[in-house]
């Protein structure tokens, strides 16, 4: 990422005084410090958020930035507030299963895909080439309903919602799935663009009292704006860019979604699938993944390995992985070695029966990256409610779970 980045890294002041020694970038094992990060934190802990949205921290982030050419004020900063919503929840699979709402189109979307494959028999019609094939035709409708999404507080986004998590409103997008067959984008009745969603970071925490959290995070790209506030140590985000922006749309290509326009105060429409699992009111999962768009193939495929087919927790985040985003009409698979020296990838066989249903393949070194943890209620202790727990850390970025 940092080789990817060299030329940015070097022209910023701020990542350049981090990330390189003597003009050359920092290479594996060399340990590098954010010494004003760290003195933004301390006094963040020390005083509260005052200090950041009014006070000497965003006095100082704002000169940097405006410095850098940015539009920001101290006003921008005083007016921001934290949204607490709450999360949504729907029951598939004999399954309680807590979602992000939007703006993050993740959560919703995942529920979409599980309630039309709930639609078949489950894990037998969920397996092989023909359940990929099925989760792929769930993947394109989910993609093409998302792009209606928005911000609450600025689209009125209910009924999209509301069809996103019925079971009756997936039953009618499951009889336009046909077995041996898939189609362009049209069919799924996708009518914008996609957004050019982009890597997050996400953590999965179960602790002693089985208080659970999922929690997904970003700065988007590589490196955020390719910015870091040289008084502050923050890097600065381009959450901007995940907005559709107004243009006119060319050729076959669909136009951006509306819902999804900037707005001041606005926040951007987002992959982001933090999700947590109950049975019977009881934590028995949190799952999430890193990975931009593919967020919501990856933590569904993770979860359907588990809780659908059986797979134990490792298995079910090694297993190789697909991705599909309706728009380019591209099955994107999993064809790569990891940092470990694990290597994923996609059947052959697998791959020749999507291929004569008509899906167009290409391989992908890279993907998303999962974290998962499983609470096996079968381990419960005596009436307590703390059974087992089984973490894993996706080692396609050399990741290993921790405890403590």
């Amino acid at each position: 990422m940092m080789e990817s980045s060299k030329s940015a890294i070097l022209a910023d002041k701020g990542l350049h005084d981090i990330f390189t020694s003597n003009g050359e970038l920092l290479q594996i094992g060399d340990i590098c410090y954010n010494k004003k990060l760290a003195k933004t934190l301390r006094k963040i802990s020390k005083y509260g958020v005052d200090a950041f949205y009014n006070g000497s921290i965003g006095f100082k982030l704002v000169r940097d930035i405006q410095k850098a050419g940015g539009i920001l004020t101290l006003n921008d900063l005083k007016k921001y507030e934290v949204k607490t919503r709450e999360p949504i929840s729907v029951n598939i699979l004999g399954l309680k299963i807590l979602g992000m709402p939007p703006p993050s189109s993740g959560g919703v979307s995942m529920m979409l895909i599980l309630n039309i494959l709930a639609q078949y028999a489950v894990p037998s019609g969920l397996s092989g080439s023909l359940g990929i094939h099925r989760l792929i035709e769930a993947l394109k409708h989910a993609f093409a309903v998302r792009m209606n999404l928005g911000d609450p507080e600025f689209v009125d986004v209910s009924k999209v919602v509301a069809d996103m998590l019925s079971p009756k409103f997936a039953q009618e997008l499951k009889k336009t799935i046909f077995d041996n067959m898939t189609f362009g984008p049209s069919h799924y009745g996708g009518r914008w663009n996609q957004i050019d969603d982009h890597g997050t970071s996400h953590v999965s925490i179960v602790d002693s009292e089985r208080n659970a959290v999922s929690m997904t995070n970003t700065v988007n790209g590589y490196f955020g704006s390719k910015i870091l506030s040289p008084s502050t140590g923050i890097v600065l985000n381009n959450e901007m860019d995940d907005f559709s922006m107004p243009s006119n749309s060319s050729g076959n290509a669909p136009p951006p979604a509306p819902p999804n326009f900037v707005r001041p105060g606005k926040r951007p429409l987002s992959s982001m699938t933090p999700i947590i699992v109950l049975k019977d009111e009881k934590l028995i999962g949190v799952v999430g993944a890193s990975g931009g768009a593919n967020i919501i193939a990856g933590t569904t495929e993770v979860f359907l390995n588990h809780f659908a087919r059986g797979m134990d927790p490792l298995s079910s985040v090694m297993a190789p992985r697909i991705y599909h985003q309706l728009i380019p009409n591209v099955v994107k698979y999993e064809n790569w070695t990891s940092v470990t020296g694990d290597h994923f990838e996609v059947p052959a066989t697998i791959r020749r029966d999507l291929q004569k249903k008509g899906h167009v393949l290409q391989g992908l070194a890279g993907g998303t990256i999962s974290q998962f943890i499983v609470h096996k209620l079968d381990a419960l202790k005596g009436n307590g409610s703390t059974g087992k727990l089984v973490a894993v850390s996706d080692p396609r970025k050399g990741g290993f779970p921790a405890g403590f």
